[in-house]
């Protein structure tokens, strides 16, 4: 059964990879493997389906559209379109003492 998700955040979801598949079609696409392709694809057939495309409410807010974890792979995705280098990980500066 499918819960109730603010609309809104379900239409920006879907524009957010509806830009991806036109970026995939444009005269430079990204290179996406298969795996990211199929993760377009099937977050896009949940959202039209349940308005969710996720059903465990310990990943993510109950009224959001993505899971914490698709967001961020989707903000990766949007850059890899753009042609933007990966960020992978950083680290803090540690913290100056004062002595």
């Amino acid at each position: 059964m499918p819960r109730e998700v603010d609309p809104k955040r379900t239409r920006k979801a879907m524009r957010r990879l509806r830009k991806l598949a036109d970026a995939k079609s444009a005269e430079t696409p990204p290179e996406f493997s298969g795996w990211e392709d199929e993760f377009i694809q099937e977050v896009g057939a949940r959202l039209e389906r349940y308005g969710s495309a996720f059903a465990n409410l310990t990943k993510g807010r109950a009224e959001e559209a993505l899971s914490v974890l698709q967001a961020a792979k989707l903000r990766e995705l949007e850059a890899k379109a753009k042609g933007k280098a990966p960020r992978g990980l950083s680290r803090r500066k540690p913290a100056e003492r004062k002595e």
